[in-house]
């Protein structure tokens, strides 16, 4: 992990309350996967290309037409007002100073055109879809017509997983429903109508194709599944187990990625999350057949330790870190790879 993000993590942990640390740090089940996420990019090793011109590195990347300094995203996490008085406003500040994408959560603690109104660079949207599934057509109507660039919507909940630490979300009930509470009908119960609907299908993906920008499909692990969405409409493909969030010992996301790439084989862009904490990181992931990484609980330690500042220098650093492996590795892009880059497998360890 790059020191910084690790200073960020130990602020964040000695200021905030031990339960609102759990909420956002904890996984499902034994944490299993959750312990596994930053191990299996340090499974790989690689085979660099020497005597290239490197004076000049250049990271930026264009992802659906968005121009972005790295190809490293924020990824949709909850609840941000939990973290830090100004929520999500001051995360998409600090996500735009540092010329990345902010995918904003459907559990914002903020109202979505305010986020949107901080934003200085492209965002997309993440959707749920949750019991009352005019809440979702309802917020995502909201978020597109606010300047979304794109649609997320998490195919890996057809319910909350158990966690093994921390309680409920660490926010007030203002804050948990300033998006949702204005659709509630009357008379509705809040907790019942915005439960996660465990009837979500392929279709429900190709419905939500209907509100004019591009769709991806977030939490796949499988080649298969991969091609079953882009033919339900996906425009692209995120490979994610949640965080170590959902079904607890499922594979890590550096080992499913490839199997999703081969699957999907240039039809549409293949994004992965999931403990990514360096530049390194992110060229493994770049080896493997990713277009871009999204950063999640780096960027709410970030939060939780400097406001939005903290969030920029944490983008800068993961972007710093990635343009010195680049020229290490002997190339000057993300687009520049070496054949052959990564190691078939890991030498064994001493």
């Amino acid at each position: 992990m790059l020191r910084l993000l690790a200073e960020q993590a130990r602020t964040a942990r000695d200021r905030l309350p031990a339960d609102v640390h759990d909420y956002y740090a904890t996984g499902s089940g034994e944490e299993v996967t959750l312990g596994e996420a930053e191990a299996g990019w340090l499974r790989h090793r690689y085979r660099p290309r020497v005597l290239r011109d490197v004076s000049h590195v250049d990271t930026a990347v264009r992802l659906l037409d968005a121009p972005l300094a790295a190809p490293v995203l924020v990824a949709p996490t909850a609840f941000h007002g939990g973290l830090h008085p100004d929520g999500e406003v001051a995360t998409a500040r600090g996500t735009g100073a540092a010329g990345s994408l902010l995918v904003l959560s459907s559990r914002s603690s903020r109202r979505i055109e305010d986020v949107a109104a901080a934003a200085t660079g492209p965002w997309w949207f993440q959707v749920y879809v949750l019991a009352d599934p005019s809440l979702s057509r309802h917020l995502a109507r909201r978020a597109v017509a606010a300047g979304a660039g794109a649609l997320v919507l998490t195919v890996d909940t057809p319910y909350t997983g158990t966690k093994a630490r921390g309680g409920g979300p660490p926010v007030t009930d203002r804050e948990y429903l300033v998006n949702l509470g204005e659709h509630l009908a009357a008379g509705t119960d809040p907790d019942t109508a915005t439960s996660q609907d465990p009837a979500c299908t392929l279709d429900t993906l190709h419905d939500l194709t209907d509100q004019g920008v591009p769709v991806f499909a977030k939490g796949v692990l499988r080649g298969d599944d991969a091609v079953d969405c882009l033919s339900a409409g996906a425009a692209g493909i995120i490979v994610s187990n949640h965080g170590g969030r959902q079904l607890d010992r499922a594979v890590d996301t550096a080992y499913a990625l490839p199997d999703v790439v081969a699957a999907v084989a240039g039809r549409a862009p293949v994004l992965v999350d999931g403990g990514i904490r360096s530049g390194r990181d992110v060229l493994t992931a770049l080896a493997l057949g990713a277009d871009a990484v999204l950063l999640g609980r780096p960027i709410l330690w970030a939060l939780a330790a400097d406001g939005a500042t903290g969030v920029t220098a944490a983008l800068d650093a993961v972007r710093t870190d990635l343009a010195e492996a680049l020229a290490l590795a002997g190339a000057t892009s993300p687009t520049d790879l070496p054949d052959g880059l990564l190691a078939d497998t890991a030498p064994p360890r001493p």
